[in-house]
């Protein structure tokens, strides 16, 4: 019998205008499917909030000026990846397609139960 294989938390912030274009990068990178019999894709979970950032003298910053702090909504999603390569693709392909030069993100391995 084959080893099921490891389901990773992708979690990530994004301005509402790139929200769309981020989630389509992930998906097609393999993320937000969901194994079984219902076969189910592009599954995630949004959120909009507020985020906080001061970039550096030396950033590039897609919204504000450097050395200024910002306040700015972001729409945070999650969704899941099964295995690490549809993890790894999923970042890759977030990175790719999110307008800031550094986003935030989070991969946390879930644990079976």
């Amino acid at each position: 019998m084959a080893a099921a294989l490891a389901r990773y938390k992708l979690t990530f912030h994004v301005p509402p205008a790139a929200l769309e274009a981020c989630k389509a990068a992930v998906f097609a990178a393999g993320a937000g499917r969901y194994p079984g019999a219902g076969n189910y894709t592009e599954c995630c979970f949004t959120v909009l909030g507020t985020g906080q950032f001061r970039p550096g003298a030396a950033a590039n910053p897609h919204i504000g000026t450097a050395g200024a702090l910002e306040h700015v909504e972001e729409a945070r999603v999650e969704t899941l990846c099964v295995g690490a390569e549809v993890a790894r693709k999923a970042v890759a392909a977030l990175k790719a397609a999110h307008p800031y030069e550094e986003p935030s993100y989070e991969v946390f391995k879930m644990e079976d139960f």
